[in-house]
Parts: structure tokens; sequence; C-alpha cells
């Protein structure tokens, strides 16, 4: 599947592993193997609801988001991948890493 960043900085971090915008991430080993592992699964799936297999993701669609999906990156953390679906589920536009998903309450 095609992915779009719109997030300059999280594509760094995602792509390379560092990023200073994203700082408190690098420094979490688990965080960021897990990342790589959801990106690559993004990578790998025809439609975005092929991600709906892979329950560790948890995908969902966001409701009253006009077309938000999400699916988490860690067991146990909150931070969310945030993109939008479009032209039938081939492409992806990642929009944000999300650490206020369910209220966060750090």
């Amino acid at each position: 599947m095609k992915i779009v960043f719109e997030d300059t900085d999280l594509e760094e971090l995602i792509t390379t592993g560092r990023n200073s915008k994203y700082k408190k991430y690098t420094r979490n080993a688990k965080f960021m193997k897990a990342i790589a592992t959801a990106y690559n699964y993004m990578r790998m799936v025809d439609v975005a609801s092929d991600l709906r297999a892979i329950s560790f993701l948890h995908y969902e669609q966001l409701a009253g988001t006009n077309g938000l999906s999400s699916i988490r990156v860690v067991n146990g953390m909150v931070e969310r991948i945030i993109f939008r679906e479009f032209d039938g589920g081939i492409s992806i536009t990642v929009l944000s890493l999300d650490d206020t998903h369910y209220g966060n309450k750090k």
C-alpha cells in the first residue's frame, strides 16, 4: 500500500529512528521497534481494513472524524498512528502520532 506522510518529523522518526520533535519516543526501544512493525504492516496490506486482522494493532475507524482511522503502536500505551484512508483504501496519509487517545491520564 502506498503511504504518504503529512508530518515529515513522524516520517523521519519511523524511517530512521531519530527525530528531535519526537525525542521522548526515540529513547524507548520497545516503542521504536513497535512503530517500525506497525509501519511495516501498513505497507504490506492491500486495503487499510485488512489491518483489522492484525489484532494487536487495534485498527479502528474513528467516529465523527470524517474518514480518520487509527492503529495502536504498543500494547499498554495510548499512542496511536492517526491516518486518513483514500482511493478505496489503496493509499494512506499518515497525519500524526496521537498520545491523547481515550483521554491520556499520564
